[in-house]
């Protein structure tokens, strides 16, 4: 492999520098939690591998976007692997953004000779898309809230019942999973939500719904703020990653419990930027073959609950590597876990994100 070096930079900027005359590669993902299992399962052991590659971590992905929208305009891409949610996939394969992935050629196949496209599966939901985890957006609430009288909420619609459950929430400040479990607890049937949603009067219908709790909403931007916000007591419930409540309730021991009802199952993983040099593609896919392979993928469960996209990593996925405790119950896709999830829908929001968006934010700021 010629010699590189793979740099990640921080929001706040570089914050380790290449040797002198080496190719730079910009790796960008969440940040928190999520960014420190990549770098355990990841990260450190390709740099093992590589001595020559050194990994810093950018933290840009909720931004990823409309920053590689801004790039492509400019003509001057800088990060050369993204971290991204399927719809934001999909958006940026749909627009050019991103380059084609061909799964059987680019990426591991499984230990017993399984080709990545059969073992990723339905996950492949973009020609561009290549999936790490499965993970979902959930509830977690304190236990300790006085005023609840001894009840806890178990149900999605006690979100938005301030009279049985009374204190702050905090919700993402962004209409995706808000709209539709809004619909839901406003009388809309899973199997019609997105149906309803794709109208204006059901757009209205949600935001409507969400109205009758905006006064108690603390809204959140990046994962780590409703865990923090939780433990600060500053809210009495909270969605978030259901990675980044694990590690608040198992991990740092707070008084909170999660609530999996209607729980949003999602996809996470990784685009290439389009338009790279052919000779940071290939420094850029060397490093996707390696970290979405079926052993790497697994070793990420040992750090966080998101279980891996691949069907052959499954069977891998083992005990917490610092607690000792078995994962497996944890992850969203547990039976206990999974009795009543919520399936996100890619398509739809890949079509509607940026209308709704800018409906979503007019009515935020009213």
């Amino acid at each position: 492999m010629k010699m590189k070096s793979i740099i990640l930079s921080t929001a706040a900027g570089v914050v380790a520098a290449s040797a002198a005359g080496a190719k730079d590669m910009t790796i960008v993902s969440w940040g928190g939690a999520y960014s420190a299992s990549q770098d355990a399962a990841y990260h450190q052991p390709y740099m093992k591998a590589n001595s020559d590659v050194n990994i810093i971590n950018d933290e840009s992905s909720a931004e990823a976007v409309a920053k590689l929208r801004a790039m492509a305009e400019a003509g001057n891409t800088t990060w050369d692997v993204v971290d991204v949610v399927a719809s934001d996939a999909i958006r940026l394969c749909d627009e050019g953004l991103a380059m084609e992935i061909d799964a059987d050629t680019m990426l591991a196949d499984a230990p017993d000779g399984t080709k990545a496209s059969e073992d990723f599966g339905d996950l492949l939901v973009s020609e561009c898309f290549i999936p790490q985890i499965v993970y979902s957006t959930t509830f977690a609430y304190r236990t300790d809230v006085d005023a609840w009288g001894g009840k806890e909420p178990n149900n999605i619609c006690d979100v938005f019942d301030l009279e049985a459950f009374p204190g702050k929430r905090s919700l993402e400040k962004r209409p995706i999973n808000n709209m539709e479990w809004a619909l839901l607890c406003d009388g809309v049937d899973k199997a019609d939500v997105y149906d309803v949603l794709g109208t204006e009067e059901g757009q209205q219908q949600a935001l409507n719904k969400l109205d009758s709790i905006k006064s108690e909403v603390i809204w959140w931007s990046a994962g780590a703020d409703t865990p923090q916000l939780l433990a600060d007591g500053e809210v009495v419930m909270g969605s978030t990653y259901n990675g980044r409540l694990f590690s608040l309730i198992v991990e740092q021991e707070q008084p909170v419990k999660m609530m999996w009802d209607a729980q949003v199952f999602d996809l996470d993983g990784w685009i290439i930027p389009a338009n790279l040099s052919d000779e940071r593609k290939e420094a850029a896919l060397d490093y996707i073959m390696f970290a979405t392979d079926t052993q790497r993928l697994a070793d990420q469960a040992k750090y966080i609950s998101y279980g891996p996209a691949r069907a052959s990593s499954a069977p891998l996925v083992g005990k917490h590597e610092a607690l000792g405790i078995d994962m497996a119950p944890h992850m969203p896709t547990d039976p206990e876990n999974a009795k009543n999830t919520f399936l996100y829908n890619y398509e739809f929001w890949a079509d509607y994100r940026d209308d709704i968006d800018a409906k979503f934010q007019a009515w935020l700021a009213q």
